[in-house]
């Protein structure tokens, strides 16, 4: 009996574990604040060597705002898959609102706050563009490619006012999944600016 009571309290112990998500952080707020929102988290896991996702989509509901609470060291290759499936969930719900949006957290290191990253008609795709259009990657190492030119994030501006004048005005931007989430959103901040 003396063992039955320890095991349980044991497996008690264990499901009660405190779990944390390492938000983004930029020097920015884009949204400041959202009303009527259900979080759902993204945690981070290791398993040996190995990066796992767990997703906890229990306070999703589909008429509220969405915030995603995405931890910063999982990679892009993980979070896109849930991040479509929770998108066609809500997209599918019959209870769906017309003006719910959906948000990337993060933390704005200026003012130490949370803040907002409205992501709603973004759609994401696992698959290579069209050669024949202008595509800009950014990649793991904190660089950025186009054909067979690499460059700092920090030249893109100068490259795009220069070497892309004459290009169509559409331009692709890539992601590499190896990238982490939380150089995703900084990406995307200074693709904003």
């Amino acid at each position: 009996m003396k063992k039955i009571v320890i095991t349980g309290i044991g497996f008690l112990l264990l499901s009660c574990q405190n779990k944390e998500v390492l938000l983004p952080m930029a020097g920015e707020t884009v949204v400041a604040d959202v009303q009527d929102h259900s979080p759902i988290y993204f945690f981070y896991k290791t398993e040996e060597k190995d990066t796992l996702i767990e997703v906890n989509r229990k306070n999703s509901i589909s008429s509220t705002n969405w915030l995603f609470n995405i931890d910063k060291r999982l990679p892009l290759r993980l979070v896109i898959p849930e991040i479509k499936k929770l998108q066609n969930k809500k997209e599918t719900s019959m209870h769906k609102s017309e003006t719910s949006e959906n948000y990337f957290t993060y933390t704005d290191t200026t003012k130490k706050t949370m803040a907002f990253l409205p992501f709603t008609q973004l759609r994401y795709k696992f698959e290579k563009p069209d050669n024949n259009l202008a595509v800009i990657t950014f990649d793991e190492n904190n660089l950025v490619r186009y054909k067979d030119e690499v460059f700092s994030k920090e030249q893109l501006t100068v490259f795009l006012n220069d070497s892309l004048k004459d290009v169509p005005k559409t331009i692709i931007f890539c992601f590499s999944k190896k990238l982490s989430f939380g150089k995703y959103i900084q990406d995307k901040l200074f693709l904003k600016k």
